[in-house]
């Protein structure tokens, strides 16, 4: 069976960095993702603070990125992975479709949205519930929806979707936003936002299987359209149980970016790190892929 050099888990910004140091050094490997090439960048409506562009949106990004590996001749395979194992000197990256035996792997799968765990949450997921206004803002044209969250997630996809849709209430469990002033400003400055601070959502509403409100904990109810959820993030480590993880599931690496096994390196938003933005984790994609190339050659 064939040997691979690496295996790349996980192609936004940090694993796809990673394949063009890989591939310009001459190695073989291949690059495994279970969604769409960016990941969580798709998501972002607007990109400000990325050197080079004065304005550029996620997907138009992701995209640049994925044009460059593709012309590169990256192998880039779909794959969920569900186990690392070991087979001899060798690891095996299990999916359900196939295996990988290689020598050494980098884990770049990034996080997923944290959800507000209550009960028909999932249930309503699509049905008024989403995660990505940016994905789905346009279904929502002259209609009120809720954000909740007061990040500079929350903030930039307020603003985003303020302008299709007729009021954009924002539902923050603090005294204040967690964000950049400029977003704040720019918030303060939309006549159809209305904040709401130190409140949270205890209850979900639904109409005929449809999202139409929430319940806040003064027993307040908004009547809307569409929830939006942005109230932080979870790394998506969990089909790896053999290296050192933070309680909340981040990888535990050393300033090498190498795990606390000798032959897995990690790299982007699955580090527990002071900051998450795209510039950080092409640095540290780069960063993992040269530790690999000094280890294999």
């Amino acid at each position: 069976m064939k040997i691979y050099d690496c295996v790349i888990i996980g192609a936004g910004v940090a694993g796809m960095t990673a394949a063009i140091y890989l591939k310009r050094a001459g190695l073989d490997f291949v690059l495994l993702e279970k969604g769409v090439p960016g990941g969580q960048i798709n998501k972002s409506s607007n990109i400000e603070n990325y050197p080079g562009f004065k304005k550029v949106d996620g997907p138009t990004l992701a995209f640049n990125i994925y044009e460059q590996i593709e012309n590169l001749g990256v192998v880039y395979k779909y794959g969920d992975v569900k186990e690392i194992k070991d087979s001899d000197n060798h690891k095996v990256v299990c999916t359900e479709q196939e295996e990988y035996i290689t020598k050494t792997i980098i884990i770049a799968t990034g996080r997923k949205p944290r959800e507000l765990g209550l009960d028909n949450e999932k249930k309503l997921l699509g049905s008024g519930i989403s995660y990505c206004a940016y994905c789905d803002g346009m279904l929502y044209k002259n209609k009120d929806v809720i954000i909740i969250g007061g990040g500079n997630s929350a903030l930039e996809e307020a603003l985003y979707i303020a302008d299709i849709a007729n009021k954009v209430y924002i539902v923050h469990r603090s005294s204040e936003y967690r964000a950049d002033e400029v977003l704040i400003d720019k918030v303060n400055k939309k006549e159809n936002i209305i904040k709401y601070f130190n409140k949270e959502v205890i209850e979900i509403l639904e109409n005929n299987d449809k999202f139409s409100g929430v319940k806040l904990n003064d027993e307040s109810i908004i009547n809307a359209d569409g929830l939006f959820i942005y109230i932080g993030q979870i790394p998506e480590t969990n089909f790896i149980n053999t290296i050192d993880k933070t309680k909340d599931g981040y990888i535990v690496t050393n300033e090498h970016l190498k795990t606390t096994d000798d032959k897995i390196y990690a790299s982007g938003d699955v580090l527990k790190k002071d900051l998450y933005q795209i510039a950080t984790s092409i640095g540290e994609g780069a960063l993992a892929a040269s530790n690999v190339i000094k280890i294999l050659k």
